[in-house]
């Protein structure tokens, strides 16, 4: 097996190849044990939610948080909602005032077809 190929002259050993593999196999889920895996958390709002639905919502959103969560804001419209997007943009905006002490934006407001998107991550 060729160690070193670009050592002059070239490296090489004698080895099992099975044995080999083996190693490199072992070695390489030792490597995905130590790797950290974001989670995503969803929280989705309509745009005429109530203040109490809010804030437990809120409340959601800071457990998540405070976890090691990223948390993804989804807001949903349905029908005639679509048309006062303004309106949906101003509790996204609100939602994230709420939380700034403790998080900021990852990924700005975009609007996704029917829903208003963005991701919030813990300071």
């Amino acid at each position: 097996m060729e160690i070193s190929p670009t050592a002059n002259p070239p490296v090489c050993k004698i080895m099992d190849y099975g044995k080999f593999r083996y190693k490199q196999q072992m070695k390489d889920r030792e490597s995905k044990k130590k790797q950290h895996v974001v989670k995503i958390k969803e929280v989705r709002f309509r745009p005429r939610i109530g203040e109490h639905d809010l804030n437990m919502k809120i409340d959601h959103i800071r457990k998540f948080l405070a976890d090691g969560f990223k948390v993804k804001v989804t807001l949903m419209f349905r029908g005639r909602e679509l048309a006062h997007q303004e309106a949906g943009v101003e509790l996204v905006n609100k939602i994230i005032e709420k939380v700034s002490d403790i998080a900021t934006v990852d990924k700005a407001l975009a609007a996704e077809g029917r829903t208003i998107v963005t991701y919030l991550t813990s300071k």
